[in-house]
């Protein structure tokens, strides 16, 4: 097949990077060309597992609000926010794209410049959000992404809820899972996830290790880089995040997940899982809660992968 797809992440965090290459992936296996976008410092994960991607100039407003200011978002983010649209649709005349699959604004921007058929996967709503300027940000944000995308892709571990962005079309949890990809050879016991943003979590580690129980902490000083993570949750017996990613990740895999947020975009997805009781997963807000819930873990999460839920949907729509 002669058409080509191009398929972007957002540049903040690893996860975004890595269930969109779980897209791009299912795209190639129907047949299809694909080409990637990204940067920042999820876009090594990427390169881990064979591709070649265009690093676009990256921005974090998670970074710069939550733990700077108002004053550091328009210093830095907003400056950089124009310099990565127009990286993208620069890229996007260059390769010329049946369309664009993306979970990045700056993207959908792009694609709306170039006149690239647009589809938005992710799963943000502004019902997640406490402090107004984000609930407005987002609001705003998901209007523009259900007026300008052919469609609005909303992987969720929940049913339809009422917080979710209405007109979205929901797909099952996405997550990576490349032929081929060996898991570990030991025991994983506890699997601990950090996203960038947490933090205290070599307290956790240390907890769980002094109650007895073996600890994988994804990201320490013994830890190696892996094509995907998806096999290493399903040898844990529990694993432990604060990020959507990993959550959808585990709901895939069937491993019990204790979710423990620090964001207000990781609290807003805890405050569904609780309010929809979601088998296969509790929230907890401490680290003695937290090792107390790996002490009595919930029962195994059952979802499908939703990655070629959202390949077909695509490709059925352009052809």
């Amino acid at each position: 097949m002669d058409r080509t797809v191009a398929v972007a992440h957002y540049p903040e965090g690893a996860g975004h990077a890595t269930r969109m290459l779980g897209v791009a992936q299912a795209l190639e296996n129907a047949g299809t060309n694909v080409v990637l976008a990204g940067g920042g410092p999820g876009s090594r994960f990427i390169e881990c597992n064979g591709y070649e991607v265009f690093r676009a100039a990256p921005v974090d407003y998670i970074g710069d609000y939550q733990q700077g200011s108002l004053a550091r978002v328009v210093t830095r983010s907003l400056p950089y926010s124009g310099k990565r649209v127009f990286d993208i649709a620069r890229w996007l005349r260059r390769e010329d794209p049946a369309a664009l699959v993306t979970d990045d604004m700056f993207g959908a921007m792009a694609a709306s410049l170039t006149g690239t058929p647009l589809y938005i996967v992710t799963h943000n709503a502004a019902s997640y959000y406490d402090a107004a300027v984000e609930q407005a940000f987002t609001w705003l944000l998901n209007r523009y992404q259900l007026g300008a995308a052919e469609s609005f892709l909303y992987p969720a571990v929940w049913p339809p809820d009422r917080g979710d962005p209405p007109g979205v079309t929901h797909v099952p949890p996405i997550a990576l899972d490349p032929a081929g990809c060996d898991g570990p050879n030991r025991d994983i016991g506890v699997l601990v996830v950090p996203s960038v943003y947490s933090t205290h979590f070599e307290v956790l580690v240390e907890t769980l290790r002094t109650e007895g129980h073996a600890v994988t902490h994804v990201g320490d000083a013994d830890w190696e880089a892996v094509p995907s993570l998806l096999p290493w949750i399903r040898s844990a017996d529990v694993v432990v995040c604060s990020g959507y990613s990993t959550v959808m990740e585990a709901a895939v895999a069937g491993t019990p997940c204790i979710v423990y947020p620090f964001t207000d975009e990781q609290h807003g997805v805890s405050r569904v899982l609780e309010r929809r009781g979601v088998e296969g997963f509790q929230v907890e807000h401490s680290i003695a809660h937290v090792a107390r819930a790996v002490r009595h873990p919930p029962e195994e999460p059952d979802h499908d992968n939703g990655t070629e839920r959202v390949a077909e949907h695509v490709l059925d729509d352009l052809s």
